[in-house]
Order: structure tokens, then C-alpha cells, then sequence
């Protein structure tokens, strides 16, 4: 088959209407210059990804075509990027498409079937195997002189599939490794590593055993800071550029720790390696990009959301780390009390009606909804999920993200998901007049809707429902119960010792009825285990409030927060500051603690 021209293939998108005639003309007539300059791009970027001074590189019609990010003519408020050109180009043509996932793909047929620098020239990967055809990913599947020699070589036919240029680089790079030659720097990062025999445990639990003796140190050093990310528990890894050097710092418990920094110049190939990992062009340094990807440590799924951004040094990346055995806690092991924990299970219980969570960012209200979800997931139910983006994917839900740009919003997707039969649905957060309104009535017609709204406290989410323009009277009926939440650091079993608070701290507490007494408390006095700070862990603190007959007349007569959350109290609801002092009386955190995070929730 003769390979289609440019002009061909432009075509075929008017054709498709994803561009237009003047666009069209546009390519063909800037497209040399255009070239010229995506040239330089990649070729500057292959050599530092891959070590080498001389490499080879020609940039192909469809990557040309999608470098010029026109605006599609069915759809203008999306571009039109490389995967929809090759994949329209391929149907017009005849032949199947692939989106290559890594995360999908055998690894050892990939790196067995052909060899690194045979798969780099010819852009060629293996992606399943059969004893009678051998099907490979190519991006020029008209090339048939380069499928007769694979046919010949491989002694079976081979059934192409084509798949985008950028994707089958991304994938060749890491499963071949990544070779980069780093000799300036290789010794001070080298140094920073743990001991050979420590490094091999390592990649073993990664998952990244695989991975080629001679590979460069900057690929241990990724795996390196996500293994020992997962090891201390934290739940983001910052990679920032510095004037003289790079930081990697994690947070920890809610605080960032600084625990490595690496030479300036090995920055750009370890968030060039990030980058590969999660799936996003590495050429693009200009804007911020947003990717994923998994692994296994140890015997956990590990799933990372990669954001990066540019700053005036250069890219900083922040890798969020979801560990399933955190995302999905046992309800107790969140920090209920059993009173809390009674009132808690019996709201998402209910067949239909709507409970909330509310807190600021960080406060643990992800961790809960998922625990919750969990708790609550059997083949019986149908548990939808509306988040942005999904936090953690997992197979017992039906999870979709919104997209604001193709007009996919929580209130649309809602009106959507009540066709698909739920039982449960989960709204990431109501942020919204017309998601308060689509929740509301999800609830109202028998399911029940589990979601987030921004308030200090539990009472004050009424507030927040009316300030979204749903009436009192819908609030009261479906509204089951709210349940306002914080994070607080534990105090390290390995190193806490006994304390008595003093009378200012009794007095700042505001604990009443203990003149005249020591009251005991714990706190650590930091140790290895807990990096010096005295703290291992958080624990959260619950305001839960349950929508009583009296709230629900309360709710209705659109009484004020501070009306609903007296007749709370006088339900035995305990107040954030009062359940955190319980938590500080049990040894499990400290005073500090409780007035950094409830410095606004003192007792009336």
C-alpha cells in the first residue's frame, strides 16, 4: 500500500469534519517550517531522555498535523490532538486502532519480541501473541515492506494495529529502559541511594525487577522516592527546582518533610522519567499536565496522579500517592468513637436521603467516602461515583469524572446517572445550584446520595444548601445526617510519654470540672520512627449530627446554624474541640494539635 501524503490525510479530517478547508491550507502551508522547529523539539528531547548525542528522528505527517493544536470544527472548545487524527486516519483507511496502556501490556512480550534500538528505529511493539499471529503495534501500518521483514523474522504473519507515534515512543522508552547518561551526576546521585542489596529489595516490591541491569540511576531514583514514599506514608511527593539544586520534599502526616535533594542538572530526566510514567508529553514543558499511573509495592496497588506545572526554575512535579489500604479504612480505624460510629452507620443505611461531609481541603473526607463506600459495596447494590477527577479507581464502583469542557458537570451527569438504576451515588462535592438541585432529587426518588460541601461545621451545611437555592423544605426531607470532620496528628507509640497539661492549657480548652486535678496526657518526644516530630499517623475527629424530628422542624423554619447546632448539643452531639480532647484524654494526640485544628470550634 502506498504510504497516503499529507495533503491525503488532511483530507481525510475535512472529510471527517474535524478540520476545515482553511485550516487545511494552513498546514500545507506552514508544515515545512512547522517541521523544522518540531524537529529541533524532539530531537533535543530524545537526547536527553536517552542519553545519546546522536539519535534519529523524523516527525511524521499526523504528529505535524496535531502540533499545529488546531480547534476541531465538530467540537471547538476541544483540540484536536494526536490520537483522534490517527485514530480517524486509521479507519479511513481500514485498519484497527490501539490506545496503548502501559499498565495493560505484557511487559515481557514487549521487551522480548524485539529488541530496544530495533523497536526504537522502526516504531514497532508487540502487544499480544498467539501461535498463529503475532499482533504489533505500528504507526505506519501501509509500510508493508517493514511487516514482511517482521513476518520473516518472526517466522508468523503479523496483524498490525495502528497506534499514535508519541504513545509507542512513550512505551518503548520505558519498557527498554530509560538510558540516559548522567556520568556528571550519576556519583552524587548514586550516593544518595540506599545500599545495592537495599535497592534490589526495592525494585523486587516495585514491581520493577524487570529492569535492565545497566539501566541509569535516574530510573532507581524514581522508584526509590515512590517506594520510600509509600514506606513513610506520605500522601504527596513535591519535586521542585531550585536556583543551584532540585528538592524533594513529602508530605507526611499533613506536613512536609524535606528528605532528598539532587543536582540541578539530573531534575529534567527525573521528571522527563515521572512524565513517561504518567503518560504525558514530554516535549510540553510550557503548560501544566495532569496524568496517572499504577504500580505494585509489596502486595498493594498503588495509584499516582502526576500534576505538573511550570515555575521560574523549571517544571515542579507533585505526585499524589493513593494507597488503597488508606483509602480504604475499616469505618472504626477512621477514628469513630462507638456513639459516633453507631449514628454513622445507621445514616448509610438508609435506603434513600442524603448525607454530607464537611471540612476543608485535607480534612479526610475523601478517605471517609471511600471507607464508606467500601463498607457499604456488595454485588447487590449498583454504587455510582461523579468525581473530579477519580481519586482512586476500584472496580466495585461505577466511577466517571466530570468535564466541565465538554459539558459533563456534577448536575448533568446526575440527571444521567438516575437512568442507570443506582442505589447509592456518590457526588465528589456540591459546589452548585444545579448539582444541589439533581442531588436533592436523586435522594428524593429513592437512593441515597453520599457528597461534600465546604463548612467549618456540621450545622452550618443547611446554610450552605440554602445559600444553593434548595428550598427548606426539600433539605428537611431528604437531609439524613452531616457529619463535619478534621485531621489530627497521632502521638508516636514509640516514643510518647506521659505529661500534665497545665492550668492555662485546662483554661484554653475550656475543660470544665477538673479544679484542682492533674489531667494526663501523652506526647512524644520524637524518634526515628516518627522522623523527630513526635507524631505517627493522623486520626480523625467527628461532628456528627443526625437529622432528628426536632432539626428537621428547625431545618424547616430555616432557623440559623447556631439554633440547629444547639439542639444538637442537646442531643449529646459532641462539638470537633470536644471530640479532639476526648482523642487528647485517650493518649492519641496532643494539645497543640487540638488548637491547631479546632481553633474556630471552642465550645458555646
Amino acid at each position: 500500500m502506498v504510504a497516503p501524503t499529507l495533503a491525503q490525510l488532511l483530507d481525510m479530517l475535512v472529510e471527517a469534519r474535524l478540520l476545515h478547508a482553511g485550516q487545511r491550507q494552513d498546514v500545507l502551508n506552514r508544515g515545512r517550517d512547522q517541521a523544522r522547529h518540531l524537529l529541533l523539539d524532539r530531537r533535543a528531547e530524545l537526547r536527553r531522555m536517552l542519553g545519546r548525542q546522536r539519535v534519529s528522528y523524523s516527525v511524521s505527517d499526523l504528529e505535524l498535523i496535531a502540533s499545529f493544536r488546531f480547534r476541531r470544527v465538530d467540537a471547538p472548545e476541544v483540540v484536536l490532538d494526536e490520537e483522534t487524527i490517527t485514530e480517524t486516519v486509521a479507519k479511513h483507511l481500514g485498519f484497527a486502532f490501539m490506545r496503548l496502556d502501559p499498565l495493560k501490556l505484557d511487559y515481557r512480550l514487549v521487551v522480548e519480541a524485539f529488541g530496544g534500538p530495533f523497536a526504537e528505529k522502526n516504531l514497532v511493539i508487540a502487544v499480544e501473541s498467539k501461535p498463529a499471529m503475532l499482533t504489533v503495534a505500528v504507526t505506519e501500518p501501509w509500510n508493508t515492506t517493514l511487516l514482511q521483514q517482521l513476518a520473516e523474522f518472526k517466522k508468523v504473519p503479523i496483524r498490525p494495529v495502528m497506534a499514535p507515534k508519541s504513545e509507542v515512543l512513550r512505551v518503548i522508552t520505558e519498557f527498554h529502559g530509560f538510558r540516559r547518561s548522567m556520568r556528571a551526576a550519576e556519583a552524587e546521585l548514586s550516593s544518595t541511594l540506599p545500599d545495592i542489596a537495599n535497592l534490589e529489595a526495592l525494585y523486587r516490591v516495585a514491581g520493577a525487577g524487570d529492569l535492565e541491569a545497566n539501566d541509569q540511576p535516574v530510573v532507581q531514583a524514581v522508584w526509590y522516592l515512590l517506594n520510600y514514599a509509600v514506606d513513610q506514608r506520605a500522601s504527596d511527593i513535591h519535586i521542585e527546582p531550585k536556583r543551584e539544586d532540585a528538592l524533594v520534599r513529602m508530605r507526611i502526616d499533613g506536613i512536609l518533610h524535606t528528605v532528598h535533594r539532587m543536582p540541578r542538572t539530573v531534575h529534567p530526566a527525573v521528571v522527563s522519567r515521572v512524565k513517561l510514567l504518567a503518560r504525558l508529553d514530554i516535549a510540553e514543558k510550557r503548560r501544566p499536565q495532569d496524568g496517572r499511573f499504577k504500580t505494585e509495592i509489596g502486595r498493594d496497588e498503588v495509584e499516582l496522579r502526576v500534576s505538573t506545572i511550570p515555575t521560574a526554575f523549571g517544571e515542579k512535579v507533585v505526585i499524589r500517592v493513593f494507597d488503597p489500604t488508606v483509602l480504604k479504612q475499616s469505618l472504626p480505624d477512621l477514628g469513630f468513637f462507638p456513639r459516633e460510629l453507631a449514628l454513622y452507620e445507621s445514616m448509610i443505611r438508609q435506603a434513600n436521603g442524603m448525607v454530607l461531609l464537611t471540612g476543608p481541603t485535607g480534612s479526610g473526607k475523601t478517605t471517609t467516602l471511600y471507607s464508606t463506600m467500601h463498607h457499604l459495596a456488595s454485588p447487590r447494590l449498583n454504587i455510582c461515583t461523579l468525581e473530579d477527577p477519580i481519586e482512586m479507581v476500584h472496580e466495585a464502583f461505577n466511577q466517571m469524572a466530570v468535564q466541565p469542557k465538554i459539558g459533563f458537570t456534577f448536575g448533568t451527569a446526575l440527571k444521567n446517572i438516575l437512568r442507570q438504576d443506582p442505589d447509592i451515588i456518590m457526588v465528589g462535592e456540591i459546589r452548585d445550584s444545579d448539582t444541589a438541585e439533581n442531588a436533592v432529587q436523586a435522594a428524593l426518588t429513592g437512593h441515597l446520595v453520599l457528597s461534600t460541601v465546604h463548612t467549618n461545621d456540621a450545622a452550618s451545611a443547611v446554610g450552605r444548601l440554602l445559600d444553593l437555592d434548595v428550598y427548606p423544605f426539600l433539605i428537611a426531607g431528604v437531609l439524613t445526617g452531616v457529619v463535619a470532620q478534621r485531621l489530627v496528628r497521632k502521638v508516636c507509640v514509640h516514643c510518647a510519654a506521659e505529661e500534665v497539661l497545665t492550668n492555662e492549657q485546662i483554661d484554653a480548652l475550656r475543660i470544665r470540672g477538673v479544679e484542682g486535678r492533674q489531667l494526663k496526657v501523652k506526647r512524644g518526644k520524637g524518634c526515628i520512627k516518627c522522623r523527630g516530630t513526635g507524631y505517627r499517623g493522623r486520626t480523625g475527629i467527628f461532628e456528627v449530627l443526625p437529622v432528628s424530628p426536632r432539626i428537621r422542624g428547625l431545618i424547616q423554619a430555616k432557623a440559623s446554624a447556631q439554633e440547629i447546632k444547639r439542639e444538637a448539643l442537646n442531643d449529646g452531639m459532641l462539638t470537633l474541640r470536644e471530640y479532639a480532647i476526648k482523642k487528647m484524654a485517650r493518649g492519641e494526640t496532643t494539645f497543640e494539635e487540638i488548637v491547631a485544628v479546632t481553633e474556630e470550634h471552642a465550645l458555646y
